[in-house]
């Protein structure tokens, strides 16, 4: 198997390594349990040895003990092939043929369910020999290949089978080879059923360690997706309904108690092989030779049961916190756009920004999260307007939160309130959530590139509805906020100043780090301000529209330029040089009182939207 690193980062030893050192060095001191003598073979095995891996859905691996230790998976098999019947012949004909009800019995009973005349279940050697005999087409050496193929698919490297086992399974399996002709008198198998039986005492023979079984468990807690390569060796409900089995059935006659117990999806094998599943989390495995009276490792259960204590796992225990689902929600008149607007529709938006509403989510999306968010909003949506549902932070989406949050649309339209959803990316696309949204009627919902856009387009229908439409041009520099109250000979003498710039779509007018030379006014089309981050990744902070003025701070200090500003489309500035503008309002004192009063009120401006932004995202 392809080492995998299991530090979190540079010189970084794994907790989890630690964990499971410690909890197999804890563990060896048990002694009770006998090496299994039935299988010649299988009597051989170190009594002592104790090995634990476990691989998580990302890939990452932990081992402890002899982990590294090759044995036979014996029983272990049996879940994983009913796996494969189910994808190559459907779930209808494998019930056909095996039932999914526990035995309370022996795993080899000799014993078949009366009124279907079929084995109980595919974990127990009667139901895995009818499993095989489905899986079989005649021809050994095929059989054989196909087999090997699904496990090395499962374990991520190719794995071997060890004949002498095999052999010697072979040799001894007088009371399966009575299963089968048993089964085969009630027609439960086809064909030759020494062909059969080769086939199971190969799969029983095949030869792992507990990283390889620990991906092959993590690959049915990733629905069926190995973790290391990647390849989707069974379909996420065929990996759901072998988990199902495992659950109820995977433990012969313990497997009660041990629901009860551990609480965790499982299966064991005679030569103490034994695994375990936290379904989208993990796989686990344990080897110990040691088996207790119903053939299960005596320190693998331990093991397992110490695991799901100390982590909280049993599947039974509450594990999410549905209430946290809602990260934060705000209203665009706590948290505007970053758009420079004048005075008067500023005023508009903080009369009118409560009707757009954000609810921001986080964490995984299931049945009772989703519910949650649908809930609020709901009540959100009786005030009509808009909501903004946004994504970015949420984890998976199952599909139970898909359907729910799918129907949001239709019912928020309803109401009168248009649904903007944000953040839905590549991590969410098995959920089917974005197709849903696609087909829903058009004008329920818009898909805007993120929050700030969506308010943005709020802002702007708000200002639309309420004013009539007005020229998206600067005439005179009268109408330039930073300007507003001068006397027409200082606006004369400013427009004598003024140079004339035009900028292509895109064109950087001022970059971070230039000397600040010039003050802006932008005549026509809008500016992008933005600031750069540590890791010299650029965030619009801002955007300047006709009348709007940026790189004022010029006026104030000759410190290097401290954002980019960027035509965001096509765009028309004056440009008043900062020195010569300068001595002008030095030598113009009411001008001068006139802008600086005016850039006051615009930085007071930006600070009380900023004190309101952070309060709401705080």
């Amino acid at each position: 198997m392809p080492e995998t690193d299991a530090a979190t980062g540079p010189g970084a030893r794994h907790l989890l390594q630690d964990y499971l050192e410690r909890l197999c060095s804890e563990l060896r001191g048990l002694s009770a349990g006998e090496v299994a003598t039935y299988i010649p073979e299988l009597g051989r095995a170190d009594p002592e040895g104790f090995g634990i891996a476990l691989a998580m859905v990302d890939g990452t691996l932990a081992a402890a003990g002899d982990a590294a230790e090759e044995v036979t998976i014996q029983s272990v098999s049996k879940p994983f092939m009913y796996g494969a019947a189910l994808e190559a012949l459907g779930r209808e004909a494998v019930m056909a043929r095996v039932g999914v009800e526990p035995t309370g019995e022996r795993f080899n009973a000799i014993l078949l369910d009366e009124e279907n005349n079929r084995p109980f279940n595919p974990m127990v050697n009667a139901g895995a020999i009818a499993v095989s005999a489905l899986l079989s087409d005649g021809s050994p050496a095929e059989d054989e290949l196909r087999m090997q193929g699904l496990f090395s698919d499962l374990a991520g490297r190719p794995l071997e089978i060890d004949l002498t086992v095999f052999g010697s399974e072979k040799e001894t399996g007088h009371r399966n080879r009575a299963i089968a002709w048993l089964m085969l008198n009630s027609g439960m198998i086809e064909g030759d059923p020494d062909a059969v039986l080769d086939l199971y005492f190969k799969q029983c023979s095949v030869l792992a360690d507990c990283r390889d079984l620990a991906v092959m468990a993590a690959t049915l807690a990733n629905g069926g997706a190995n973790p290391l390569t990647g390849r989707q060796v069974y379909s996420a409900p065929v990996a759901q309904d072998i988990l199902s089995v495992m659950a109820t059935c995977g433990m012969y006659d313990y497997a009660g108690q041990w629901i009860f117990d551990v609480g965790l999806p499982a299966k064991s094998g005679v030569s103490g092989m034994l695994c375990a599943v936290v379904p989208g989390q993990f796989g686990l495995a344990v080897w110990s030779p040691r088996l207790d009276a119903v053939g299960n490792s005596v320190r693998g259960i331990e093991a397992c049961r110490r695991i799901a204590a100390d982590f909280g796992l049993h599947a039974f225990a509450p594990h999410l916190d549905p209430g946290a689902v809602i990260r934060r929600e705000y209203s665009s008149a706590e948290v505007a756009s970053c758009r420079e607007r004048p005075q008067a529709d500023c005023a508009l938006l903080e009369r009118e920004g409560a009707a757009l509403r954000v609810i921001e989510l986080q964490g995984p999306l299931y049945f009772a999260s989703a519910e949650k968010a649908v809930r609020r909003a709901g009540a959100l949506a009786e005030r009509g307007g808009t909501l903004v549902l946004d994504f970015h932070h949420a984890g998976s989406i199952d599909r139970a939160a898909a359907a729910l949050l799918g129907q949001l649309p239709a019912a928020l339209a309803g109401r009168g309130c248009q649904l903007c959803v944000t953040g839905l990316g590549p991590r969410h696309e098995s959920s089917g959530l974005a197709r849903q949204l696609e087909e829903a009627p058009a004008g329920h919902v818009t898909r805007p590139a993120g929050i700030a856009e969506a308010i943005e387009a709020h802002e702007e229908a708000l200002i639309a509805r309420a004013q009539p439409p007005r020229e998206a041009r600067l005439a005179r520099l009268s109408g330039a906020a930073l300007f507003a109250g001068a006397a027409p000979a200082d606006l004369a003498a400013l427009e004598r100043m003024a140079v004339r710039l035009s900028f292509a779509p895109g064109e950087r007018i001022i970059a971070r780090g230039d000397t600040a030379r010039a003050v802006f006014v932008l005549a026509a089309g809008q500016v992008d301000i933005s600031a750069v981050a540590p890791d010299g990744t650029a965030r619009r902070v801002s955007a300047v529209g006709p009348g709007q003025s940026f790189g004022e701070m010029a006026l104030l200090e000759d410190a290097p330029r401290a954002s980019h500003a960027d035509a965001a489309g096509a765009a028309e500035c004056y440009a008043f040089p900062a020195a010569a503008l300068r001595e002008l309002l030095a030598a113009r004192p009411a001008l001068a009182a006139a802008v600086y009063a005016n850039l006051s009120r615009s930085l007071a401006a930006r600070l009380r939207q900023a004190n309101r932004q952070i309060i709401a995202l705080d």
